[in-house]
């Protein structure tokens, strides 16, 4: 009884409620809640602290996320284009392809006149990737070997 009247002076759940086992005597004799009330001054009744959710397993999965882990298809949540824009795409694919054809012009493994034409199709969104610039070179026999 003293418990439900503690409960329902702190506006929590029987649970929560702590009597001091030393003085259960004095527990047992409280039976309004002024009695109650006083016996929580003097701290013999106490309320334990809730219980919230830990996020312990939280933290340790933002961390493998940190490292990269975790990212697989079951765990994205979003359209492709949500987790990287279109345009942040075409970004990253543009100057990836353009850094390539810089690189083999200047090593003379191909002419300016087929820079030209590739920078130009990359910049009309011709080509899918660094790759596919790679394959188009080798079949039209635009590519020289190296020296």
């Amino acid at each position: 009884m003293q418990k439900r009247l503690a409960a329902s002076i702190w506006g929590c759940s029987e649970k929560r409620v702590w009597i001091d086992p030393t003085r259960l005597e004095e527990a047992k004799e409280a039976i309004t809640k002024a009695d109650i009330r006083r016996l929580m001054l003097d701290h013999a009744i106490r309320k334990s602290p809730e219980r919230g959710i830990s996020r312990g397993r939280v933290r340790k999965r933002n961390i493998q996320r940190s490292k990269g882990r975790q990212q697989n298809a079951g765990s994205r949540k979003g359209k492709k284009t949500a987790r990287l824009g279109r345009k942040k795409a075409w970004m990253n694919r543009v100057r990836a392809i353009r850094k390539l054809v810089k690189d083999l012009r200047e090593r003379e493994r191909i002419s300016r006149d087929t820079y030209r034409e590739i920078y130009s199709k990359s910049k009309g969104g011709f080509f899918r990737s660094r790759r596919h610039v790679k394959i188009y070179l080798e079949e039209h026999k635009l590519i020289k070997n190296e020296k």
